[in-house]
């Protein structure tokens, strides 16, 4: 798949600091690029020099194929970019506002009065027309702001902690319109703090820690490379220290633990009659049903020998009611592969 935005030893020093050193990644046209890092790392001095708004020290950087140092005026027209503060002019109305920014990209006006109402629907606030930025909530001017990236329809989008200080509702509604965008061919770079909202919608993510990226790929190649182990977890109705003894001796298998199974939510009051303690882990236990035991297994090897792992619990009467592998998540890469450091 061709490279949307490219960057070959990006380099961006102020006196002795060095805000980017070497920066060298790749983003390929449909990613959601998750740009992940500590404040301070370095995330937008790459956003501000691969949009024209600042010149590297040293290295190049191209989108869609285009040196972004040698024709700024081409990638400003390819490239939306969303800042992480509004931008937005409080005394205009939703559409005059768009208007105004679709006109400096050189919209003509008979396209503008078309475009303006399909941005406004497209982010949903297409009842919000005639409303005056200042009546907008924030997660309003956070919507309007992205339609004013896509006012000149680039093909890239860059945005610069876009979730930053929304409500969860306003988040939710955010990520599912950058999936729809997705979906209409953009192609997207997102930097985040917010580290579970990334998980659920990027297809690659860039890890960058004092201006060095430290990983970058997709996200599930990235997991399999840094957890070449899984976490299989089994949940059984009975024999559980007999599955235990079982699985210890199969090929790949490196640990077996034996936990409770089945926490109860932290609302539920200890002590009534529908519960009890197990290695202090709370177990509900409905009426007329056994409580579930789980086995935790620590297993290096492929699909095949996890089939074969539950075929020998089944054929030896173990009552096997889940088996699933555990998830990791972006938390989990971000701790692994950063070590704090700060510039």
């Amino acid at each position: 798949m061709a490279a949307m935005l490219e960057t070959r030893d990006l380099t961006k020093r102020y006196a002795t600091l060095t805000a980017l050193d070497h920066l060298n990644l790749s983003i390929p046209e449909g990613a959601i690029y998750g740009f992940i890092g500590p404040n301070g790392a370095g995330k937008t001095t790459t956003m501000r020099i691969v949009t024209a708004l600042l010149k590297p020290s040293y290295g190049e950087a191209w989108v869609a194929g285009h040196e972004v140092s040698r024709e700024p005026k081409v990638i400003r027209k390819l490239v939306g970019w969303m800042p992480d503060t509004f931008g937005v002019y409080d005394n205009m109305k939703a559409w005059e506002y768009l208007d105004f920014f679709a006109a400096s990209y050189g919209v003509p006006e008979v396209r503008r009065r078309q475009q303006i109402g399909e941005l406004l629907d497209l982010v949903d606030l297409g009842n919000k027309r005639d409303e005056y930025v200042m009546g907008l909530s924030r997660g309003m001017k956070q919507r309007l702001s992205l339609a004013r990236t896509m006012a000149h329809d680039p093909q890239l989008l860059i945005l610069d902690e876009p979730a930053s200080g929304l409500d969860p509702r306003a988040r939710i509604e955010l990520r599912e319109l950058l999936k729809e965008l997705r979906a209409l061919g953009k192609t997207i770079m997102i930097s985040s703090h917010i580290l579970t909202e990334l998980a659920e919608m990027c297809t690659h993510i860039g890890i960058i820690e004092a201006g060095r990226l430290l990983v970058t790929g997709e996200v599930n190649q990235i997991l399999a490379s840094l957890q070449p182990h899984r976490t299989i977890e089994i949940h059984v109705l009975a024999d559980a220290e007999r599955a235990v003894e079982l699985l210890r001796h199969l090929p790949g298998v490196r640990d077996v633990r034996l936990i409770a199974a089945a926490p109860l939510p932290p609302t539920t009051v200890p002590g009534t009659a529908h519960e009890q303690i197990v290695s202090e882990t709370q177990v509900e236990v409905l009426p007329g049903i056994v409580p579930r035991q789980a086995v935790l297994v620590d297993y290096v090897g492929d699909d095949g020998g996890l089939s074969r792992m539950l075929h020998q619990l089944t054929v030896a009467g173990v009552p096997v009611v889940h088996f699933a592998g555990q998830v990791s998540d972006l938390e989990d890469i971000f701790m692994q592969v950063t070590r704090g450091v700060t510039q």
